[in-house]
């Protein structure tokens, strides 16, 4: 007998494994779930109000019928835009904060943006102001001069718009011809 007292010890010292709490891991994820979806709703809210506070800007100018020859294009990514000079103030009105795939095409009226799925806009030579290579707009941060950004004036608003070209060596030419554009421009103006 002395053999089995130690058994019926070590069964009495066994525990069962713990039982889940069901409802406890439901309510949880039920909570969770609530909480993604109102920071969310909040972002979204927060995407329109910037919309509206940027209700002034007048809407985006569209291509001419005959716009000219191409002097350069590029197929790339449009990253957005934002206020010239900060390049976290982005614009969202009339589509401008919208990232999408695009076509440039620069003529002698100007640039022309076309971006499938997004608003197309067209930037007269007139109101374009300055090119040049950056590493960040609006959120995305590249590589140096990994972003070609392009100032223009819209309205009474100078606006910063950043592009990438899936051949990265064209940004140089772009920055080159589209500055030799401006001052150009700048200068027959000033005749």
């Amino acid at each position: 007998m002395t053999s089995v007292a130690p058994v019926i010890l070590l069964a009495a010292e066994k525990e069962s494994a713990e039982v889940t709490d069901w409802a406890a891991r439901v309510g949880w994820v039920v909570g969770l779930g609530l909480f993604v979806a109102l920071v969310y709703w909040l972002m979204r809210e927060g995407w329109k109000w910037r919309g509206t506070l940027q209700s002034d800007l007048p809407a985006l100018p569209t291509a001419p019928d005959e716009p000219g020859r191409a002097r350069l294009t590029m197929s790339g990514r449009y990253h957005g835009s934002t206020t010239a000079g900060q390049w976290l103030d982005r614009i969202v009105a009339h589509g401008l904060g919208t990232r999408s795939r695009v076509e440039l095409t620069l003529t002698d009226a100007g640039l022309d943006v076309v971006r499938p799925g997004a608003a197309d806009f067209f930037v007269p030579v007139a109101a374009l102001r300055e090119a040049r290579l950056d590493k960040g707009i609006a959120g995305k941060v590249l590589t140096e001069g990994g972003l070609l950004v392009v100032t223009w004036a819209h309205g009474d608003k100078l606006i910063d718009s950043g592009f990438r070209s899936d051949q990265a060596a064209e940004h140089n030419e772009w920055v080159e011809t589209l500055n030799d554009m401006i001052n150009k421009t700048e200068t027959e103006g000033a005749r």
